[in-house]
This record gives structure tokens, sequence and C-alpha cells, in this order.
């Protein structure tokens, strides 16, 4: 019985020995990522060693190379072979870096811009290779995206479009929900939601020729509630949902559908100062004097700090987000989901698993929701008259 016993500690030896050898041999040029998990891996087999019998902890680690085999399999990248992808909002921000990296990169790339005539537009033609194409593309009109999808079907001709990427974007002014215009919230859904679907419904037959990727870039404000977003988070939330149905109806097709959730970048999404002053002259324009005179002015105009606290928090460095994107549209198995961003993942955390006025607290503190307070709040009587 012993013998028995001796041989099956042997096996169970044995199999991680060939496991993390043939990981070492498959992986020894891939990322820093594989190292931690080799590092992992031998503290996981010095605990279960310490903790359990040898028989049960070689055999507990032995399930564990072999499922970090399997998923680090999934990861290795596809070679590109000039693939083509079609980014939208590649004018500037976010969606010009992206197209100018996977160009790099060695993709096809058909980049949907706002403007063909406009400096973003003419920077890519000038800096990128002759691989990419700038294609006319307000995603909020059906006949632009139509005639870029003939444009695109022309050069692809039997190929199949391996990615749509759907970045483009909009913000608006972020304000207290009660305060924004209509024209703010259907402004958003018609960009970040409608425009979305409309040019995913329109590029699908490509995406099926090749079993190719779905990626949608919605926000971590369309999974974690934040004040001053409720037009663009509600657009993004859209996305984020409208991305989990497509990953599961598309799947019969081969098809893999992606979401990105980034955290705070610094692109042009929030518009420039002449477009803030306007956007606070809607506000005010359109306010009926009961909201106006219960906020006040000075509380209005006072939102626009909100823009320069994002901006002030927001990072400048795209990497992150440009190398979960590549990985999305790279990696034999990419994930549903990817969080790029300093917090994003860990507000994203904290929405779904808080009890809700815990998270509620945190984010008033955290995004400075108690200055300044709305005129009819700071007066005195102004709870006696309520009650």
């Amino acid at each position: 019985m012993s013998a028995f016993f001796s041989d099956i500690a042997w096996i169970c030896l044995a199999v991680p020995t060939v496991l993390c050898g043939t990981l070492f041999w498959k992986y020894k040029k891939s990322s820093g990522q594989l190292w931690s998990w080799m590092v992992c891996l031998a503290g996981l087999c010095a605990g279960c060693l310490l903790i359990l019998s040898p028989f049960w902890g070689l055999i507990l680690f032995s399930l564990s190379c072999f499922l970090m085999y399997t998923y680090l399999s999934g990861q290795e990248f596809l070679p590109v072979d000039q693939k083509a992808v079609l980014v939208t909002g590649g004018d500037c921000g976010l969606g010009h870096a992206l197209c100018k990296y996977l160009d790099e990169l060695g993709f096809t790339v058909f980049a949907g811009v706002l403007n063909e005539n406009g400096p973003g537009a003419e920077e890519l033609r000038r800096t990128c290779s002759p691989r990419l194409s700038v294609l006319q593309m307000d995603i909020t009109k059906p006949v632009q995206i139509k005639d870029a999808y003939s444009k695109v079907a022309a050069i692809l001709q039997d190929r199949g479009l391996w990615a749509v990427i759907n970045n483009a974007g909009v913000l608006g002014f972020p304000a207290d929900g009660e305060l924004l215009p209509m024209t703010d919230y259907k402004q958003c859904m018609a960009v970040n939601f409608f425009g979305t679907v409309e040019v995913t419904k329109t590029f699908l037959p490509l995406l099926r020729k090749s079993k190719g990727r779905l990626v949608n870039v919605s926000s971590m404000g369309g999974g974690a509630a934040m004040a001053k977003i409720a037009s663009y988070g509600s657009s993004k939330a859209a996305v984020t949902m409208f991305s989990s149905v497509m990953r599961i109806e598309l799947s019969k097709w081969g098809i893999k559908v992606v979401s990105i959730q980034p955290g705070g970048f610094r692109t042009n999404i929030a518009g420039t100062s002449d477009k803030w002053e306007k956007l606070e002259k809607d506000i005010l324009d359109h306010l009926p004097a009961e909201v106006q005179e219960d906020y006040g002015q000075d509380y209005i105009l006072a939102q626009r700090n909100f823009l320069l606290l994002i901006n002030s928090a927001a990072s400048t460095d795209f990497s992150p987000v440009l190398r979960d994107i590549q990985h999305a549209i790279s990696a034999k198995s990419p994930f549903a989901y990817y969080t790029p961003g300093k917090g994003a993942y860990l507000w994203l955390c904290l929405a779904y698993y808080l009890p809700i006025g815990i998270y509620d607290y945190l984010a008033k503190r955290h995004f400075r929701q108690d200055k300044p307070v709305p005129r009819a709040l700071s007066m005195p009587n102004y709870k006696k008259k309520v009650t």
C-alpha cells in the first residue's frame, strides 16, 4: 500500500514539473506577467506542502499548474497578418492614439472620423502607413455609416473585417441630472449608444466572415454611479448591457464581444472652454424659474469646476487602454471586460458588492459632493419650510 502511495506521489510531482517546464519553454519570451504567475504558483506550492499533506498538496499544485497552462494558452496573441480593424472616433484623443498604435502593430486600420478634412484626419494620413484609410463617419448619421461600410467592403473584397472598435463618444456637460437639458441626454444616447448600435449592426456581416471581435468602449461611469454624469453614465450603462447581450447572441457565429470600461483618461471628450460656456448658457436659458431659484446661479456656474477636477485627476498616458484593446483583438481568448485606468476596477467592485449606503457615502466623499451647496439648501429655514 505504501508503495502505491509512493508511486502516486511521484506522479503528482512529475506532472507539475512537466507543466512548469512546458510553461517556461513556451512563454519564456512573454511579458513579466508570466513570472508573477510562476511566483504565485511557487508560493502556493510551498503553502500547500506546509498546510496539507504532501500528497494533497501536490494534487492541488498539479491542478493549479494545469489551470494556469490552460489560461495562458488562451492569452497567446494571434498573428497580425494585416488583420483589418475599424476604429470610430479617430479624430482625436483615445481613438486617434489607438489608430496610430494599431497601425504600428501592422493592422490594416480603417479610421472613422467626424471630419475627414480636419487636423486629426490629416495627421493620421501624414504619420501612418499606407495601410491606414480615413473614412468620413459621423456615427449619428446612418448614411455615412453605410457609405463607410461600402468602402470597407470594397477594399477588403472577400476578406472579413477582424474587429470593430466602437470608441467614439461624447461627455456632455457634467452637472446635476435635474439641471441637464434633455438635449444633453439625447446627444449622449445618440452618439454613445445609438451610434454604437448602428455601427455594430451595419458591420456585423463583415465580422461574421472573419469570426472576429466586437469591442465596445464603455466607461467606469457606466457601471459605478457617479454624480454629475447622469446623461453620460446612463448612455455608457446602455453600451455595457448591449455588449453583454451581444456577447451571448454572437457567440454562435464565433464572434467574441468585449466591453472596455476605462477609468479617468484626459481626452478631448470634455470639450473646450467655449463649449462649456455654451452649455452653461443652455442650462440657464432652459431651466424652469423654480429650479433655477432653488439651485441658484452661483451653484450652476460652479459645475464647471467638476470638469477641472476630472481633468486634474485624469491620466494622460493612454497605454493601459491601448494594451487592453490590443489584447481584446489579438488574444485567442479575450476577456469579456477590461477595466484599464487607476481605480476603475476598484470602483466597479465597490459599486457591485458594497451596501448602497456605504457606496453612496464613499462616492460623495471622493468626488467632493459636499461643496458647493444649492442656494435653497444653504437657507437656515429651508427644512422647516419643507416640513
